[in-house]
């Protein structure tokens, strides 16, 4: 492993370390800070509308509970398919909050912005792409989408096809036609490999995301089974590139304070796919972390990741700066 010094910045959910994730302020500000892609959480409204949400839930970051009693399921939760574009628009966005009883209400990141500031609202797909393609025009400068269809499985159960939502979408905005300037991201082995084949004639990169079998994500992999060499090389059958979580490659320091790294980055890279782990952010260090700069250093600088997803896009950026000019190859 070695130094990658242009690793690719992921704003993951934008700057959600300075404002409410996914709202629109929030991807400017990681337009402006220098991002190499903006992260879009990809749900449908009950009317087949994409929008911008990193759940398939809206009750963790938006008033719906207060504006639309009585509608969620026996579950309790709010549905964003239960709800119809227009009622959408009608909520309030704030700071991920807490939904368990010891907990709810507080944020998730207490010294994050402020919870009780409801002043955003759920952006359309459409409508961050129209936004980001408009920032890239007047900043005169180049940045990328990276989706990640959320739970398609789900949404086919429930009547809605996703993916080809999706799609719909980037063939509205010119977007299908630049595989520079977009990655395609999903838990589930299935759709990737659906999407691979339907557009096998103009491709898209499509990262396979690699959680932990306990998490419950939208699919039957076996996420275990991905970070190995035989899983690998089945990943770059119809990807271009695996997301993995922090762990998967970081396993804590030694007792001289060396960092203990997998061989995970190494080889996947090996077999040509990209490797973009996922989430660095400053108020949720790994245990053995002293500092971001730190963490980055390891991931950077010995891991040698092509990229990565942060709550904290500045941080990266003047990370890399720094690098850039103490000459580190």
């Amino acid at each position: 492993m070695s130094t990658n010094p242009n690793p690719i910045i992921i704003a993951h959910r934008g700057a959600s370390g300075y404002l409410p994730e996914h709202t629109l302020a929030a991807k400017a500000l990681a337009h402006a800070m220098g991002a190499n892609y903006l992260e879009q959480d990809v749900v449908l409204s009950r009317d087949g509308t994409p929008i911008v949400l990193h759940d398939i839930h809206l009750d963790s970051t938006t008033d719906v509970a207060q504006r639309f009693p009585g509608r969620a399921r026996k579950d309790g939760r709010f549905y964003a398919i239960d709800f119809d574009l227009d009622e959408i628009r009608q909520l309030r966005v704030h700071e991920r909050t807490h939904l368990d009883a010891a907990h709810q209400g507080n944020a998730v990141y207490p010294q994050r912005f402020p919870a009780e500031h409801a002043l955003f609202s759920v952006p359309t797909l459409l409508e961050e792409i129209t936004m980001l393609a408009g920032l890239d025009r007047s900043r005169g400068c180049q940045t990328g989408v990276y989706i990640e269809l959320k739970s398609p499985l789900w949404h086919r159960c429930e009547g809605l096809d996703l993916p080809a939502a999706i799609i719909e979408v980037l063939e509205q905005t010119g977007y299908r036609d630049r595989p520079d300037q977009v990655f395609l991201q999903c838990f589930d082995d299935q759709t990737l490999q659906q999407l691979s084949r339907e557009l096998k004639a103009k491709p898209l990169p499509m990262i396979q995301l690699i959680g932990e079998n306990g998490w419950g994500e939208d699919s039957a992999v076996d996420y275990d089974y991905l970070r190995t060499p035989a899983g690998l090389d089945y990943v770059a059958g119809y990807a271009q590139g695996i997301g993995p979580f922090i762990p998967h490659i970081y396993h804590g320091m030694t007792p001289t304070g060396e960092p203990q790294l997998s061989a995970l980055v190494e080889q996947a890279q090996t077999r040509g796919l990209q490797v973009h782990p996922y989430t660095f952010r400053r108020d949720e260090l790994p245990a053995g972390i002293e500092s971001f700069e730190q963490l980055l250093d390891i991931f950077i600088r010995q891991a040698g990741v092509d990229g990565l997803f942060t709550d904290f896009p500045d941080l990266v950026v003047d990370y890399l700066d720094k690098l850039h000019q103490s000459g580190t190859n």
